[in-house]
């Protein structure tokens, strides 16, 4: 490791970064000695969602929120919804229409700020979602957007895998409304298949429910990696112990991306949905 060299702690890859070089994230890099954000102020997604889209079902339910996404991931998931997004860099972007690549717009902070509030004027928006990409990934935009939007009285919601370290995580918290964050599996072997960190994922989880964000936690079911009973007694049982209040959303997964196995039976789900349903008192089914 040479002098140039930096060291990313934002997440549990601690990427060693050379001048030029970029994490793993695609969203951060070695830019002049410096660790800068690729992604700050570019958004590749803008809606107005029903706040139970994210999935949120307890947090202002039948609220539409501004939901926004950039570009970047700090996970691999062979099974990514969003994978146009969240596996894009820089050199996968365009700025203007015509080119070719993954269209982005510049939104800075100030700039969210002023649509949360029109769209709160016209159509009752309650804040500001960061989601579809890993918006964590975004963190200082994130962070400097939260502020802004938590001074004009809207919420702040994160839609997030939970995969950052404890440091900069326990710093967001305080301005934040809810998350949603992907439990994706309750085993360190699943988490090494998508290139993640299980016991960071769960101490994240109990931080935000402990610094009183609400918290609701969603588990894409895939047959043969993380559909046995036995994992989801062991998932609800742990959720239990923060909370049974928690509520848990059981995805249905489909073929996506790099990954073509069969659909989740709607079976499994409604199983898996029976065991976790002795420990939660509110457990639900998506994408069914």
């Amino acid at each position: 490791m040479t002098d140039n060299n930096l060291t990313c702690r934002l997440c549990h890859h601690a990427c060693q970064l050379s001048e030029g070089e970029t994490g793993f994230c695609r969203a951060r890099g070695n830019r002049g000695g410096r660790l800068v954000s690729l992604s700050y102020g570019l958004v590749t997604s803008v809606a107005l969602d029903p706040v139970e889209k994210k999935p949120l079902y307890h947090f202002y339910p039948g609220s539409r929120i501004l939901s926004v996404g950039s570009f970047g991931c700090n996970l691999a998931c062979p099974f990514c919804q969003n994978y146009s997004i969240s596996q894009a860099g820089v050199p996968d972007l365009c700025f203007d229409e015509g080119e070719a690549g993954l269209r982005v717009y510049k939104l800075p902070p100030e700039e969210l700020l002023a649509l949360a509030l029109d769209t709160r004027e016209k159509h009752g928006n309650i804040g500001v979602a960061f989601t579809y990409n890993e918006p964590l990934m975004n963190y200082e935009y994130v962070r400097g957007s939260a502020k802004l939007l938590r001074e004009a009285g809207l919420k702040v919601v994160l839609v997030t895998n939970g995969t950052l370290s404890a440091g900069p995580f326990a710093k967001l918290l305080p301005l934040i409304d809810a998350l949603n964050i992907d439990l994706k599996g309750f085993t360190p072997e699943f988490y090494e298949w998508v290139g993640g960190d299980l016991e960071l994922v769960l101490a994240n989880i109990r931080a935000a429910h402990g610094a009183g964000c609400h918290v609701e936690v969603t588990t894409l079911v895939i047959p043969g990696r993380n559909d046995s009973t036995e994992e989801m007694r062991q998932e609800a049982q742990w959720l239990s112990a923060l909370s049974p209040e928690i509520p848990l959303h059981l995805s249905r997964y489909f073929p996506r991306y790099r990954l073509g196995e069969p659909a989740t039976p709607v079976e499994t789900l409604q199983e898996l949905r029976e065991m976790a349903g002795k420990y939660l008192h509110h457990v639900y089914l998506g994408n069914v």
